[in-house]
């Protein structure tokens, strides 16, 4: 519990009607989640406003309301309190709420289009190792010191990122490693945190869907580097054409790692296998488990904030990290059939995936990939990656992806659209991602490589409205053994 006036602290409040001095339980943006004595938030999104949901606030008990319009018609026990701008004061409250956890840890950022999720986990695997009490905000799971929770979302509503950050204050975490997507920069879920590190992983096309364009989304990202401060470190990958964009007046101290332009942090591959990865970084030789060349990078991102944020030993540490689940994870067959699962779902990322098996793979293994798109997404990005997956595929099955609200005929059409058939390839289409991976199964023979691509780690199949189980990585490994 904490008084609403605190809550308040640092907020520009443009009206207020009522009491701030109430003690209030929980800040809720979802009637869902109301519970008495909350403060509710009323925040306007694409499709829904939570002005409209202010008296059903009310009735399950919210005696706060925190919004950008205050209701003509108002109840005298509540207090409302408008504010410009209730997403970037949701952030705050959330802060205030929790008292300032950012401030009691240090907390890591990564963005990208790829890597995220790779370089947050591998760095939490990497300070656990060391001993070093730790916490975890991903896609695949939320981790607080060795305390597991489910994700929802890559990055979370600004409540439950500061109710996660004080879990770990609380627990005597010192490091805290969190993906932050555009999405959650741009619905200023972030704002009002303490990072004391950004990470710049690359950036690609992705979530055309959401942002009006490529331009957009890049400037998105930029936002978080130019949100940093002085006293804070941004470590970026110099071989990505936009990294002098993304820190171009950034205040922060500046740390580049990279393979082909002078860095702080040089790499140097000596050996890429399915078995994993050898290099060089500086001085220090470094042998892996972790196989995959777009792997090289998430390492040499890993090496970086390991070195600027510690003095171990951190290149006898990392030879010991398992690979990050639904990211290149290989299945050996009892048959000699290989099984990848990748969660690849954007073109660069494809093309990667296709480059990693391509420098690997034996002259006359064969690919056979499985490949859909996610429905109510970036329609653009469809026929890129169904080309893709086509060009490099000597069988292409395209299949379901979490379809959502679409039909799966027309994913599936938006994804041949640019394709031209020969003679040397196959393309098949089958609706049903179980059958689809069968099929790749039954095609596959000793040493053939059988790629399933898109969902990784994910354990579910979103079909109108419905999230069904389903995954990749037990299912073929099941059909492989």
């Amino acid at each position: 519990m904490k008084y609403l006036k605190d809550i308040l602290q640092n907020i520009v409040v443009t009206k207020l009607k009522g009491c701030t001095n109430k003690s209030i339980s929980k800040i809720s943006l979802n009637t869902n989640s109301v519970s008495k004595n909350c403060l509710f938030v009323a925040i306007k999104g694409n499709n829904l406003d939570g002005h409209s949901y202010i008296n059903d606030a009310i009735k399950l008990g919210a005696s706060a309301i925190l919004c950008e319009n205050i209701p003509n018609e108002i109840n005298e026990n509540i207090t409302y309190v408008e504010v410009e701008d209730t997403r970037e004061s949701l952030a705050v409250c959330s802060s205030n709420f929790f008292n300032k956890p950012s401030q009691k840890i240090k907390l890591i950022g990564v963005t990208g289009t790829n890597g995220k999720t790779s370089i947050a986990t591998l760095l939490y695997n990497l300070f656990t190792s060391l001993n070093i009490k730790s916490g975890l905000i991903s896609t695949i799971e939320n981790i607080v010191d060795q305390e597991h929770f489910d994700s929802k979302l890559t990055t979370p509503d600004p409540f439950e990122i500061n109710s996660l950050l004080n879990m770990m204050v609380e627990r005597n975490c010192k490091f805290c490693f969190m993906e932050v997507s555009s999405h959650g920069i741009s619905q200023k879920r972030i704002n009002g945190l303490n990072f004391d590190c950004g990470v710049f992983s690359n950036i690609s096309r992705d979530h055309l869907d959401y942002h009006k364009d490529f331009n957009d989304y890049v400037l998105t990202k930029k936002k978080f580097f130019d949100s940093l401060s002085e006293n804070s470190i941004s470590i970026v990958n110099k071989d990505d054409k936009f990294h002098e964009l993304m820190i171009n007046d950034c205040v922060s101290k500046k740390i580049f790692y990279g393979l082909n332009n002078k860095s702080d942090y040089l790499g140097k591959v000596i050996s890429s296998t399915l078995n994993g990865i050898k290099m060089k970084i500086n001085e220090f030789f470094i042998d892996t488990k972790i196989a995959g060349q777009f792997n090289v990078y998430n390492l040499l991102a890993v090496f970086s904030v390991a070195k600027e944020l510690t003095n171990r030993s951190i290149h006898l540490h990392i030879k010991n990290l398992e690979k990050v689940p639904g990211r290149f994870n290989i299945i050996n067959g009892s048959s000699g059939k290989i099984g990848i699962i990748d969660y690849a779902h954007s073109p660069d990322a494809l093309v990667k995936i296709f480059d990693t098996i391509k420098s690997l793979r034996k002259k006359n293994q064969k690919i056979i990939s499985v490949l859909g798109c996610g429905g109510n997404r970036d329609i653009g990005k469809r026929p890129i990656m169904g080309k893709i997956a086509y060009l490099n595929s000597d069988t292409s099955i395209f299949t379901s992806d979490n379809p959502r609200y679409e039909k799966i005929e027309k994913i599936i059409f938006d994804m041949k659209s640019d394709i031209k058939e020969d003679s040397n390839r196959k393309l098949l289409c089958i609706h049903d991602r179980h059958e689809a991976i069968l099929q790749a199964s039954s095609i596959a023979i000793s040493d053939d490589i059988i790629l399933i691509l898109g969902k990784g780690h994910e354990d579910y199949q979103e079909i109108e409205g419905k999230r069904k189980p389903f995954n990749d990585l037990k299912l073929l490994t099941k059909i492989l053994k």
